[in-house]
């Protein structure tokens, strides 16, 4: 059974010894700064939702959603602010590769951001040649949005 539970004090040296594997250091070449986004995750990173992958009841990886605008961050082009939010996610055991839980932990921060009441979209921007990243997206239904280089999931309408 493939869960996510909430990110713990705990998990901070789980993440660390993930965040130093050579298939995941490739595509997060700062460790520090999201170790220290974790630690902080209850003042300056509370907008931050962080959690753990758990698959046959052990953790396999990492994941959190945030609201894009209370970010800082500038890389969605045209998209508009409101609504928008982005996802991160890796898989830290090397055992847990190529098993379809990539898609998993996609899919379930989907299922969760989703519930946000103000959520229209979910932007994501992965290295380019992180191939394995972008198959994930797409069959979670992102699109490749040329103009502004991301990948790009909208939400359906919701009705009042």
């Amino acid at each position: 059974m493939f869960t996510l539970r909430a990110f713990e004090d705990g998990d901070l040296p789980l993440l660390r010894r993930w965040l130093y594997e050579p298939h995941v250091a490739r595509w997060f070449p700062r460790p520090q700064g999201w170790l220290d986004e974790a630690r902080r995750r209850r003042d300056t990173f509370s907008f931050i939702r962080h959690f753990i992958a758990q698959w046959e009841d052990g953790p396999v990886g990492f994941c959190q959603y945030y609201e894009y605008a209370r970010s800082g961050e500038s890389w969605q082009g045209d998209i508009p602010l409101a609504g928008t939010y982005s996802i991160d996610y890796l898989i830290g055991e090397r055992q847990a590769l190529g098993r379809g839980l990539g898609r998993r932990m996609v899919s379930a921060l989907l299922e969760r951001v989703r519930r946000e009441t103000n959520a229209r979209r979910v932007i994501v921007q992965p290295e380019r040649d992180n191939a394995a990243s972008c198959r994930t997206l797409v069959s979670c239904g992102f699109h490749y949005d040329e103009k502004n280089r991301i990948y790009r999931l909208e939400f359906a309408k919701r009705h009042a």
